[in-house]
């Protein structure tokens, strides 16, 4: 007998819940097979959906761990004095470290003329 529906998990069993059905997991297949009165039940799963499922429980949790630290940061600062609370001073922005020289360099050999500037902040003319 092949039980054959869309969802996620709709429960999760644990050890105990595997014994008193006599389930047998096969993790790697994703298959969960059972005894029944009219034969052996396989429950069948579906690769795409569980690593969807995986995927959707690692945000959530990411989400919760960020929350609950917000959360302990926020107590945090309510505890330190409003006199001694202070906002850090912007930065200045850094000066490019990149040379504002240029180079001229001659194209053709015999014409010095035909000459090419090469640097890292040139005009656009």
């Amino acid at each position: 007998m092949v039980a054959d529906f869309d969802g996620t998990y709709h429960a999760i069993l644990g050890r105990p819940s595997l014994i008193k059905f006599m389930a047998v997991p096969h993790y790697s297949y994703l298959v969960l097979k059972m005894p029944t009165e009219k034969g052996v039940l396989t429950v069948r799963g579906n690769v795409y959906t569980a690593y969807t499922c995986e995927e959707e429980s690692f945000k959530i949790t990411e989400a919760i761990d960020l929350s609950i630290r917000m959360a302990e940061t926020v107590a945090q600062a309510s505890q330190v004095p409003s006199d001694q609370q202070q906002l850090p001073e912007q930065e200045t922005p850094r000066k490019s470290s990149k040379s504002k020289d240029h180079k001229k360099v001659q194209l053709v050999d015999n014409s010095p003329k035909k000459t090419a500037l090469i640097g890292a902040n040139l005009d656009a003319k």
